[in-house]
């Protein structure tokens, strides 16, 4: 199977701790849409014949487009690419864009799971994050969206400064309030150049606390888990059924390709990313050319992603995958280089398959970054 990501490069305002490409000045929107439309046109053979078995509209706020330029973009899919029958849709949303109408016009149009980014259900959290919604309006979609929706996604946030773990555990109660399948929750990351990181360094917000995040990670885990979700991937949650089939795939590795400015493509053996800016990748696109840069993975390279990718599923790393396509000195390495954290409770080995325990699921990316080769030829 493939994948068709969407980059839809605007929002109404910058939250403080974000660092991806986007614009709040939406006055090439018309221009970007035609660029997207004939960027799918123009890769039309890359995926040589496969299923599209996903379409995920990410950004930036993908809300902010309405359903005749969603569907114009779907349409450009079908006409050019083999689409399977019953295709996960996804639209990334805000909760400040999904008034009922609104929903209802979605519910109607070929989109069939929304991603709505809560964060949390709480006003002092949002102003602290500069998200454009608030509370009551997070709740009141959620509300309406469980009505004309069946497969819906919740963005929360865990490890915001000031947040208690009281205050962690009701925001997770809100959202099970509701009964919706499926949560991705993430730890509030400073990221460099951004405001949040800023405001960090000039002593206007407190640092963000890693052990009181993991302390939330767990609390996280503990009520999803006797709630019915599973932890199938570190940061997210899913009742047995709705997994998300498109991020799901890029776990495991399969061939996506990413469409507008900064999206991100894989083909097996190489990684290619757009431009990251809104007029460069309009023009570009518009002279019949495309503006993505390749890199070639090597060996070393598709065996750290496999191991990165890997162990933060509940997949987890095969050593029989890891011989057949690496060969004998990657599972020697692995097995060698794993027996600490085996030995410290953080990893277990199940039929022959590396996987992360309850202790070391919150410290998945560090463990995966002892275990990647480094200098080993291939």
């Amino acid at each position: 199977m493939s994948g068709i990501y969407i980059h839809i490069p605007f929002c109404k305002q910058a939250c403080y701790y974000c660092d991806f490409h986007f614009s709040t000045n939406l006055k090439k929107k018309d221009a970007l849409i035609n660029a997207l439309v004939k960027e799918l046109q123009l890769r039309k053979n890359e995926f040589n014949g496969k299923e599209v078995k996903t379409i995920y509209f990410g950004g930036g706020t993908p809300s902010l487009l309405s359903n005749a330029e969603i569907n114009k973009v779907i349409a450009s899919i079908t006409t050019n690419y083999k689409v399977a029958s019953n295709p996960e849709i996804t639209l990334e949303a805000n909760p400040d864009d999904l008034t009922e109408e609104r929903i209802i016009q979605l519910s109607k149009s070929l989109v069939n799971r929304l991603s709505i980014g809560v964060q949390s259900f709480f006003n002092h959290d949002l102003k602290l994050m500069n998200r454009a919604h608030n509370a009551s309006e997070a709740e009141k979609c959620i509300a309406f969206a469980t009505t004309y929706f069946d497969n819906i996604s919740i963005d929360l946030i865990y490890g915001i400064p000031g947040a208690t773990n009281e205050q962690w555990n009701l925001n997770i109660e809100k959202a099970l309030e509701f009964n919706i399948p499926h949560i991705s929750s993430y730890a509030l990351t400073v990221e460099p150049k951004t405001a949040l990181a800023s405001f960090i360094e000039k002593g206007i917000i407190s640092d963000v606390d890693d052990e009181q995040a993991e302390r939330q990670f767990q609390i996280l885990v503990s009520k999803l888990n006797a709630a019915g979700f599973v932890n199938y991937e570190t940061s997210n949650f899913g009742k047995p059924g709705y997994f998300s089939i498109n991020n799901t795939a890029y776990w495991q590795g399969k061939t996506y390709m990413g469409i507008g400015p900064s999206a991100h493509s894989f083909d097996g053996t190489r990684r290619g990313w757009n431009v990251r800016n809104n007029s460069k990748y309009i023009q570009s696109i518009e002279q019949n050319e495309l503006s993505i840069t390749y890199e070639k993975l090597s060996k070393i390279d598709r065996y750290n992603e496999y191991v990165m990718t890997g162990l933060r599923t509940i997949w987890g790393v095969s050593l029989n995958r890891i011989t057949k396509e690496f060969g004998p000195r990657y599972f020697t390495y692995i097995t060698q280089h794993s027996k600490k954290f085996i030995e410290q409770g953080l990893l277990e080995l199940t039929d022959n398959v590396l996987l992360t325990t309850p202790k070391g699921k919150f410290l998945a990316d560090g463990i995966a970054a002892e275990l990647f080769m480094l200098n080993l030829k291939a």
